[in-house]
């Protein structure tokens, strides 16, 4: 498993070191080693983080029950707490997205008509409420588990 995690860190490494060669030397990132560099660098990282996933996998699947007054929590706890935090993440990617524009949008139209700061507060709080609905969402749902 080190040696997985070890060749992780190397990939990531890999990547790093060529984007500051990239950033040193522009001029010379359109030679040949560049792109099979990113991507063999890439592979490695994904091929290491699959096989660390499958063998972290395996000793999960492997190990004996534990009893439930240890305060372990169970796979299928832990896949009804992840389940509750997506609703939470969505919406706060959507509210992230929702924001952007309408932030930009309500720069430029104050930058014309200061009088009118109080509506684009609604619509930046209407984009928001996005994210607060998905929280009240995952609080609803973690009250049922």
């Amino acid at each position: 498993m080190y040696l997985l995690i070890g060749v992780m860190t190397l990939g990531i490494v890999g990547l790093i070191v060529a984007g500051i060669l990239m950033e040193m030397r522009p001029a010379r990132t359109g030679q040949r080693w560049f792109k099979p560099t990113i991507v063999g660098n890439l592979l490695l990282f994904v091929v290491a983080q699959a096989a660390l996933i499958f063998i972290g996998a395996q000793e999960v699947m492997a190990a004996p029950a534990v009893a439930e007054s240890g305060g372990e929590i169970s796979i299928g706890m832990g896949l009804a707490i992840i389940g509750i935090g997506i609703p939470t993440a969505l919406s706060t990617i959507a509210a992230g997205i929702a924001v952007g524009p309408i932030g930009a949008a309500s720069l430029a139209v104050l930058a014309e008509k200061p009088e009118i700061f109080g509506r684009t507060l609604v619509y930046l709080g209407l984009a928001e409420g996005i994210a607060i609905y998905g929280l009240v969402m995952s609080i609803l749902l973690l009250d049922k588990i």
